[in-house]
């Protein structure tokens, strides 16, 4: 469960208030603000404000007066075009404000795209809920034999269920040592400890929450690496949800997006020659190739 029944009380009383405005307004995204979207077994993704919409980009483009200056085909195709060609700075017009609720250890992933402003939840003024990250059985493996920052084979029967029991106890141990290190107690003589030094003892499974605010180039930036398979799963599932949010705030930003970003390759110069050369009826093998094994592999796993 990842919203408390007071939570969902005060989201709901927001999604109730509603205010006339002259702003550009997003219908996809007004039907998604305040929305908790429940990520793992207890994340949460929701949008909090926004700014901007696929007229936004456009209006940047052409530095036009009006909402759009010509056809809803031509400004799909403007799209098109800026993100075919990288051009970013008219996705830069528009804004995100996200709350997200995470593992510490996603979170670590996460904050290394530096390119939006994060407020976190903070262990030294407050002190954090017992939730913790517990993976499903099917997500535990072993390490990849090939991939150095990947997962392997699954695992199965007692063995993952050994390693569950240690994840939940271990997390269960380190939070109520947590709680004794916090509570004084005059009759034992415990002054308790203060939160910024007892949090140093919580696992990296334990949630935080912060508010994540980032514009559109930025965004799918993220979303690229981070939605993409190869990314680790328990980010991959908020940058998924995240996917399905911005899809129904611009949906022509987003169509050109996943047509060139999530669903296009990039080559290089070297693979657009192997490619000719194939085209030309050239066996080709990676010894004959140029590549290393590690390039090669990837130009298979989409060339064949």
């Amino acid at each position: 469960m990842a919203l408390t029944p007071e939570q969902q009380a005060e989201i709901d009383a927001q999604r109730a208030e509603t205010q006339m405005t002259a702003r550009a307004v997003s219908p996809g995204m007004e039907k998604r603000l305040y929305t908790a979207h429940e990520v793992l077994d207890h994340g949460v993704v929701r949008v909090i404000d926004y700014m901007g919409d696929d007229n936004a980009i456009v209006q940047a483009a052409r530095v036009s007066y009006g909402r759009g200056t010509k056809t809803v085909n031509s400004d799909a195709g403007l799209i098109r075009y800026l993100m075919r060609h990288w051009h970013s700075t008219p996705f830069e017009m528009c804004e995100v404000k996200f709350h997200v609720k995470l593992p510490v250890f996603v979170a670590r992933q996460w904050i290394r795209h530096r390119t939006a402003n994060v407020n976190e939840y903070s262990a030294r003024y407050s002190i954090l809920d017992r939730e913790f990250y517990i993976p499903e059985a099917s997500q535990l493996a072993a390490q990849s034999s090939q991939n150095h920052q990947g997962r392997g084979q699954v695992l199965e029967g007692a063995e993952a269920a050994r390693v569950l029991d240690i994840l939940r106890d271990d997390a269960m141990r380190a939070y109520d040592h947590y709680e004794d290190m916090l509570t004084p107690d005059e009759d034992a003589g415990k002054q308790g400890l203060a939160r910024e030094l007892a949090r140093m003892n919580l696992p990296t499974n334990i949630y935080t929450q912060w508010y994540w605010k980032v514009d559109l180039h930025n965004l799918f930036h993220f979303l690229r690496l981070r939605a993409d398979s190869h990314a680790q799963y328990e980010i991959r599932v908020y940058a998924e949800t995240m996917c399905d949010i911005v899809r129904d705030w611009v949906p022509a930003a987003y169509s050109a997006f996943e047509d060139y970003r999530l669903g296009g390759v990039n080559l290089s110069g070297k693979a657009v020659e192997l490619l000719k050369r194939r085209l030309a009826g050239e066996e080709i093998t990676q010894e004959t190739s140029g590549m290393s094994k590690g390039e090669w592999r990837e130009f298979c796993e989409v060339w064949g």
